[in-house]
């Protein structure tokens, strides 16, 4: 037991040591029974080793860690170890690895039992129980018991230990012979290792406030270290204390716990802060300070190397994490700290549905205030920030999406808007929010129902009675050929509240004409569905065309498409900084945080765009990149009074919003005089080499309806984006001004255009400062465009030029 360093039981007053009655021959054990065990002191363990180790030492554990004290001042050994058993003189002390010389000290008990600290040179005490042996110790090292000292090595009364002085050269009285051994001064580093445990050895039946005169070793009299020091004495490696040995998952524990010393101590010793933690869904440790708000941690991961955007098993990011779980100073911190705000989950979801789902309102609305652009992303299933708000029941962040501009219209996977949402959750006051936000009340799904299907399915009469007083459509029906009264429950409130409405809609006479409408004229090769409706007569969805989203070419066409030819940029921002290739082949770039055109821009002679393209070191996310990106705005083909099919949007779109693109057949000149119809022509007159135009007659898209306007809310600007051929811009049309919600969009065709049109029709525009007014009401020629046509197609062989570029 000795040997294990545990506590031995010595009578109070007159029983002899427990060493002197083994050298005796008498057993311990027999006095020690026969008197009342009241007191124990703790006897050194200087000749116990560890087992045997067979793994190889470490750099640090291959020299001598013994310290020595003379005259108040450490010393280091830092001899080669030969042995890899390690030794203490006692359970207060650290173990030690030992040189030779060291082990036969520690084995000599001339090794402190208190402090660590080898008793070789200086001033100490000398108790010699047995004559031949020697035990040393400090004077203030002595085992304290009821204001005795007693030799913390045999627990024989320190009154009869002598104290020693021994010159430095001259290093073992008692052992002569011994050789003496090299030191040096020692640094902060090893006087914190010679640091004596500051809790005092007692008794078990001695309470912790009966102790008196405790006493300080010698050793730990000296000057408190500065924090600096201390640091620049660790970078030796030789002088760092042994550390305990953490596994790589503690990071993470401790990160999520909020241990924010614990985490430094760890990042320090060299833990990996992009550490993947199994069972967590591989999260980092950055994950688990998100989740739990602490971003005094989130920080000092940070500054370690941690990485903003690196990703769980659910591909989800630390800011990801911190939104859904509403810690708005972790959210506030990761994205100063430049966190990736458009990031998706493994269901598309961004920070924006996560939070929007869960009713967090201030994170919300402090994303919204970073990166607005984001607010109508879609998830996986096709559904916004303001959907998940919907079917949740979360007014406030409703409307606080509403005033931030969601667009309410935007159709998810199975073609729902946001009303349909409303209805399913039955909470009247979104909806009413979403009619005043002109949400669609009669949009269909791929099931053919209409919000008001829904409501009447779900038995939710405020929001029936609602659908009904803003005109829904009782008699609309689905895919199954059902009714909303068809839909509710017999008997019920819903089915009395539709079936009086029915009557009232059979019983009026003047019902007027049947609205015919298609959901989507671009069979889904636009990322925005466009709708087609007509009121005015009975004339089906236009169907002379293919709808095209590219510009097609139908003849060989020598299009400079080599990547080799691109002139790019090396941008690693937004490429907004004057220095973009890109922007300054635009002379600067317009588009704003925004993706529109800026005030400033000029209408009257726009300057020619040049995004950026795919030979570019930029991100897709970049700001010099709208055009490519396709349509975005909502807008629906409609049927006019008086010039045919026209497109309005549906949306309020603010001022240099990109509407759309005119895309068509890129023909020659001369192919283009060959051909009888030129009602969708638009030429190319670039001033360089060979003159083409846009042919959106056989193929095309939106663009190919939008009609003239004496006062035109669209401005054509050239692009270039995938190639930078001079001889073939695209024709991109960008909102010259605000556009309202309903609204009819149009550009003016030019003056070179009426001065051929006019002999054969006049503007139907009907503006008050309508440059070519009409002049009669009646047209024979079924080609021709603008006014009562069949087709209402539009007539447009525009010239746009482009400046020679040097």
């Amino acid at each position: 037991k000795r040997k294990m360093g545990v506590y031995n039981l010595v009578p109070k007053k007159k029983a002899k040591s427990v060493k002197q009655q083994e050298k005796a021959g008498v057993p311990a054990d027999a006095d020690v029974a026969q008197t009342n065990l009241v007191e124990e002191l703790p006897l050194c363990c200087c000749r116990m080793e560890t087992p045997h180790r067979e793994d190889a030492l470490s750099a640090f554990e291959q020299t001598c860690m013994a310290m020595e004290s003379t005259d108040g001042q450490p010393v280091h050994c830092q001899r080669r170890v030969m042995k890899k058993e390690m030794m203490r003189p006692s359970n207060t002390v650290k173990l030690l690895v030992l040189c030779e010389d060291h082990r036969a000290g520690m084995v000599k008990h001339q090794c402190c039992p208190g402090c660590g600290l080898f008793c070789r040179a200086g001033t100490f005490m000398e108790c010699r129980p047995y004559g031949s042996i020697s035990h040393r110790f400090h004077r203030d090292c002595a085992s304290i018991l009821k204001d005795c000292r007693f030799c913390p090595h045999c627990g024989e009364d320190a009154s009869g230990a002598k104290e020693v002085t021994v010159p430095k050269a001259d290093q073992s009285p008692s052992v002569p012979g011994s050789n003496p051994r090299l030191s040096f001064p020692a640094g902060p580093t090893s006087v914190l290792r010679a640091k004596k445990t500051s809790e005092p050895q007692r008794t078990r039946d001695e309470s912790p406030s009966s102790l008196k005169g405790e006493a300080v070793c010698s050793a730990d009299r000296r000057p408190k270290e500065s924090l600096e020091s201390i640091l620049m004495a660790l970078d030796d490696e030789n002088l760092k204390p042994k550390k305990v040995k953490y596994p790589m998952r503690q990071l993470y524990i401790s990160a999520k716990q909020g241990d924010l010393q614990k985490v430094i101590h760890l990042l320090v010793d060299g833990k990996d802060p992009n550490f993947l933690m199994e069972g967590q869904n591989k999260r980092t440790p950055l994950h688990a300070a998100a989740a739990e708000g602490h971003h005094e941690i989130c920080h000092m991961l940070v500054q370690a190397g941690a990485n903003l955007d690196m990703f769980d098993e659910e591909q989800r990011t630390p800011l990801m994490v911190a939104c859904e779980n509403n810690h708005l100073d972790t959210v506030n911190y990761l994205l100063r700290a430049g966190a990736a705000i458009s990031h998706k989950d493994i269901m598309g979801f961004t920070c924006l549905h996560l939070a929007a789902k869960l009713g967090h309102y201030d994170i919300v609305h402090h994303l919204l205030s970073k990166a607005s652009k984001y607010i109508n992303c879609q998830d996986d299933g096709g559904w916004t920030p303001i959907t998940w708000a919907i079917e949740h029941k979360h007014k406030e962040l409703v409307h606080l999406l509403l005033t931030r501009g969601a667009d309410v219209n935007i159709r998810d996977k199975e073609e729902n808007v946001c009303l349909h949402w409303a209805a399913l959750s039955g909470c009247d006051d979104i909806a009413q929010a979403l009619l005043e936000a002109h949400c669609d009340l009669n949009a269909i799904n791929v099931h053919g129902d209409s919000p008001l299907h829904v409501a009447a399915r779900e038995n939710y009469l405020e929001c029936v009675t609602l659908f009904l007083s803003c005109g829904a459509d009782v008699t609309q029906r689905n895919k199954e050929g059902e009714t909303p009264l068809d839909c509710s429950v017999y008997g019920s409130s819903v089915w009395t509240a539709l079936s009086t409405n029915k009557k009232l809609t059979d019983a009026r006479k003047d019902f007027s004409a049947k609205i015919f409408s298609h959901r989507d004229i671009s069979r889904g090769y636009e990322a925005v569905p466009i709708t087609c409706v007509n009121g005015v007569d009975s004339e089906p969805c236009p169907q002379n065309f293919k709808y095209i989203p590219d510009n097609c070419v139908t003849s060989p066409l020598d299009i400079d498409k080599d990547i080799t030819h691109l002139q790019h940029c090396n941008c690693t921002d937004d490429c907004s900084s004057s220095t973009c290739i890109c922007g300054q082949l635009s002379l600067r770039c317009w588009y704003d945080s925004d993706g529109r055109l800026p005030l400033d821009f000029c209408q009257r002679e726009p300057p020619v765009l040049f995004e950026c393209n795919h030979a570019c070191s930029c991100w897709r996310t970049c700001r010099n990149r709208v055009v490519q990106k396709g349509l975005r705005a909502r807008l629906q083909l409609f049927k006019t009074q008086k010039m045919g099919w026209g497109v309005r949007a549906m949306q309020d779109i603010p001022q240099g919003t990109f509407i759309c693109e005119y895309v068509g057949e890129i023909i020659t000149d001369a192919e283009a005089d060959k051909r009888e119809n030129d009602s969708f022509l638009f030429t190319l007159d670039n001033k360089v080499k060979d003159v083409h135009c846009i042919d959106a007659r056989l193929f095309g898209n939106i663009g190919r309806f939008i009609n003239h306007l004496c006062e035109p809310n669209l401005l054509a600007v050239r692009v270039f984006t995938m190639h930078q051929d001079l001889r073939f811009p695209r024709i991109a049309f960008f909102s010259s001004g605000s556009i309202k919600t309903g609204d009819q969009i149009g550009f003016d065709y030019g003056d070179n255009y009426w001065r051929v049109k006019s002999k054969y029709f006049n503007c139907q525009c009907g503006s008050l400062k309508c440059r070519h007014p009409a002049k009669t009401e009646n047209y024979t020629d079924g080609d021709s465009e603008i006014g009562s046509l069949p087709n209402g197609f539009t007539s447009i062989h525009l010239f746009v030029s482009i400046q020679t570029f040097i």
